[in-house]
């Protein structure tokens, strides 16, 4: 028996056996809903291939009036089948429709889940490493049956630097994240003379599609094995 998180008292879900070391595996901010998902996944056979999630981001770099770097303000786009688990058994006042204070308790338990795993975000000021702290101004939206995750993410000291290297992924390609094609990255505040540039994931070869499909259920890949390879990028220059 798993248990999953869907912004009501704990239930509990009925899952093959061989999944149980699969979620252990999982990031915690699909675990708030997914665990048991990922069990439906084994049953049908397509758990062997990875990612399981899909998320389509937009992220702005927001800089203080000093033209230093504050933090990173994401949007995450989950797939419409995460979308669908999430909000099994939510208590809304109209059916198939949530309001963001019904969906903040699952918000909530979503950016908590995200330290553990350095809220899939890496960034490197002239060259340092720099480190965000926990997300604030956070809320889940619910439009057209899909769910987007917005937070705010600090960095735990404000940079200022000539450069900033920006990465986006899970290393364990559970999820996969691309930028989304239109504003998928942007500046906040930026000193005008400041250029954004975005580097896109690499494509899907059919070579790694095969390795990742050999992978079974029940055994993680290797930490930074894969998921650095599909990294989304944001560079941002200034004089």
């Amino acid at each position: 028996m798993l248990f999953c998180y869907v912004g009501r008292p704990l239930y509990t879900a009925t899952i093959p056996p061989q999944s149980m070391i699969s979620s252990r595996r999982m990031n915690r901010f699909a675990q708030a809903c997914l665990s048991a998902f990922a069990g439906l996944l084994i049953a049908a056979g397509a758990a062997q291939a990875h990612p399981h999630v899909w998320v389509t981001m937009k992220s702005t770099v927001i800089y203080a009036a000093d033209g230093s770097v504050t933090g990173v303000r994401h949007a995450w786009t989950f797939d419409d089948m995460f979308s669908a688990f999430a909000v099994q058994g939510l208590e809304s006042k109209q059916k198939g429709v949530f309001t963001r204070d019904e969906l903040q308790p699952l918000a909530k338990v979503n950016v908590e889940s995200l330290k553990e795993y350095d809220f899939f975000t890496y960034a490197k000021a002239g060259g340092k490493k720099v480190e965000f702290v926990e997300p604030t101004e956070y809320h889940l939206e619910h439009s057209n049956a899909i769910l987007t995750l917005h937070f705010l993410l600090p960095l735990k000291a404000p940079a200022k630097a000539q450069s900033l290297d920006l990465e986006v992924y899970d290393p364990s390609y559970f999820v996969d994240f691309v930028f989304a094609e239109k504003d998928g990255a942007a500046l906040a505040g930026a000193p005008a003379a400041c250029k954004l540039s975005v580097g896109k994931p690499q494509e899907m070869t059919k070579e790694i599609a095969e390795m990742l499909g050999r992978i079974p259920p029940g055994q993680q890949i290797p930490e930074n094995s894969y998921g650095a390879q599909f990294a989304n990028k944001i560079i941002v220059k200034c004089p």
